[in-house]
């Protein structure tokens, strides 16, 4: 089962419906026993990542997650979702996220040329850095749905893919258990649906 964490934040339902499309057993839930029973834990996200963040804290459930990704179990954020998954924003301010991953997200405003609109809004290819079994089902150069005016930096780390906006920025990301995508797979089509897939198909 996927456990999506409701937490106050996100596009929850439109995620339901994409895994259920896919076939899959999916769950909207703030309930700490589901989301520890969960195979998978999906993080969603919309907004600004300090609300986002005092949210996880409010709740507890910044903490029940990095607990389960610590044990192991394989953690997906999406959007905003995948930028907590970092060890801080400088987002209208210096903000702490869950330091799964290293790295920052920062402006995208000052950091590509200044003609482009921010948000970045659009369909944009995707080009990877290195395989990843999210791949499994997509190939280089498929296009996914962004809407974002903060991008994660210094995540070497665990980037797997780049989209190009001015500049090659994150739009994939993986290290061990914890992945996220900074597009929306469930406004992406054929094409999100298919990540969703290889995340529910991957076994651990």
């Amino acid at each position: 089962m996927i456990a999506i964490v409701d937490y106050g934040v996100g596009n929850l339902f439109s995620l339901r419906s994409s895994f259920e499309k896919i076939g899959a057993d999916v769950i909207v839930t703030s309930d700490e026993k589901t989301i520890k029973n969960a195979d998978k834990i999906l993080l969603p996200g919309v907004g600004a990542f300090a609300d986002a963040s005092k949210k996880l804290v409010d709740t507890g459930m910044g903490e029940l997650v990095k607990e389960q990704a610590r044990k192991g179990k394989y953690v997906m954020g999406i959007c905003l979702g995948m930028q907590l998954l970092f060890e801080k924003s400088y987002e209208y301010g210096v903000y702490e996220g869950l330091g799964l991953l290293k790295g920052e997200v920062v402006p995208l405003k000052g950091d590509i040329d200044p003609k482009l609109k921010v948000p970045h809004i659009g369909w944009n290819a995707l080009q990877f850095t290195r395989p990843h079994f999210l791949f499994t089902h997509i190939k280089e150069g498929d296009c996914a749905y962004f809407v974002h005016s903060y991008h994660a930096v210094r995540c070497l780390d665990s980037l797997i893919a780049t989209t190009e906006y001015d500049k090659q920025i994150t739009a994939t990301v993986a290290k061990d258990n914890v992945l996220g995508c900074q597009f929306h797979p469930e406004k992406s089509g054929d094409v999100g649906l298919n990540i969703l897939r290889a995340f529910v198909e991957r076994k651990g």
